[in-house]
């Protein structure tokens, strides 16, 4: 049995700690400042908790000694100090970060680490990666890869047509920091909240628009091999409009903690929601121009016999199916590790990865 530290004792981490104190092949040690947080963890006789100030370096290095891997759950922005514990502690790292900057110094610390460094294992960027990755190695040659990701809520019911499903500090990063993707062959910056779009999946309008970090490290791996790469966040019509006001003509995006509070205090939360994962590549197979498509939904339900949200499910069962790859031998054991060097079908036949698992939608047309 081995045994992990989740730091983060909010509604992902809490769902981490049950799938992988349940599954009877890890002791969890669930670290938070908040000691009212750690009191809603769920009892198990493979769980323990422990309060600590993750700023505290000296404490965190003492809290991870020892361990086989830490998993962050834990905002973003205390991302590069668990990293860097966890390079000292000599621990493997795993997080869900959505963070481009987080995410290039995690890699500088992983060059000088000795255990794997695997960040971004959640939904997106995470799994989309490792979908658009496998549908990409299909082709000869490819022409563009169109990723799609949203966790929406299945009633909505106020102006945003949203409801607050994940981290609220993530989202506000997401709306506010620069995209990457690859235009005409060319790695590029592009801004969040443009290039908005409409498009219909199963007789429901949504919009999608540009959002940053999704795309993980896959424009650095398929550049030079695809003309056209982008990735964007997938809304009900209407809220890409309100956020822009928000953020821009209101000044917003300087006063992140106003919008957080406005955010937090005027949207539910809900645990009635659905995740929408739709992946589009083209390109050249027997000389052909061909498009394959990925798409899938995963709603709310049952786990372990308690209710958790589609995000819930997705982001924890991401993270906790590469922890088990890993702990199989199935990962490299050093360095920095990207999402999409993890395969698909391994993914999938994970016992943590069947919450994405589905009948084959991968469509081929000339």
């Amino acid at each position: 049995m081995k045994s992990v530290v989740v730091i983060g004792a909010g509604k992902i981490g809490s769902t981490i700690t049950q799938l992988l104190s349940r599954s009877g092949d890890y002791k969890v040690v669930v670290a938070d400042r908040s000691a009212i947080q750690l009191a809603d963890i769920e009892a198990h006789p493979a769980v323990k908790t422990a309060v600590i100030d993750i700023a505290d370096p000296d404490a965190l290095r003492t809290l991870l000694a020892g361990h086989f891997a830490v998993l962050s759950a834990a905002p973003y922005h205390l991302t590069t100090a668990i990293a860097q514990a966890a390079a000292d502690a000599k621990v493997h790292y795993l997080d869900l970060t959505e963070d481009v900057e987080s995410t290039r110094k995690v890699r500088e610390i992983a060059t000088r680490g000795e255990v794997a460094f695997i960040p971004q294992c959640g939904l997106a960027p995470g799994f989309i990666s490792i979908v658009a990755n496998d549908l990409a190695g299909r082709f000869e040659t490819l022409e563009s890869v169109r990723m799609r990701v949203g966790a929406l809520p299945q009633y909505p019911s106020n102006a945003l047509n949203y409801n607050l499903t994940w981290s609220t500090d993530g989202v506000i990063n997401e709306y506010i920091e620069h995209c990457e993707a690859i235009v005409d062959g060319e790695l590029v910056e592009v801004p969040a909240l443009e290039e908005r779009e409409e498009f219909s999946l199963d007789g429901v309008t949504y919009e999608a628009f540009n959002t940053s970090g999704g795309l993980g490290t896959l424009c650095e791996t398929l550049q030079g091999k695809v003309r056209t790469l982008n990735y964007r966040t997938i809304r009900y019509p209407g809220h890409a409009a309100i956020m822009k006001a928000l953020l821009n003509d209101l000044g917003l995006r300087h006063r992140r903690e106003v919008l957080k509070d406005i955010l937090e205090n005027a949207l539910p939360t809900t645990t009635q929601d659905v995740v929408i994962i739709f992946v589009t590549v083209s390109g050249r197979i027997d000389g052909r121009l061909v498009q394959e498509t990925y798409a899938h939904k995963v709603y709310s339900g049952p786990v372990a016999g308690k209710m958790h949200s589609a995000i819930q499910i997705t982001t924890a069962g991401s993270i906790c199916a590469v922890l088990d790859l890993l702990a199989e031998g199935r990962l490299p054991s050093r360095g920095f590790v990207k999402q999409e060097e993890i395969g698909l079908a391994d993914f999938l036949a994970s016992r943590f990865g069947r919450y994405y698992a589905k009948e084959e939608q991968a469509l081929r047309s000339a």
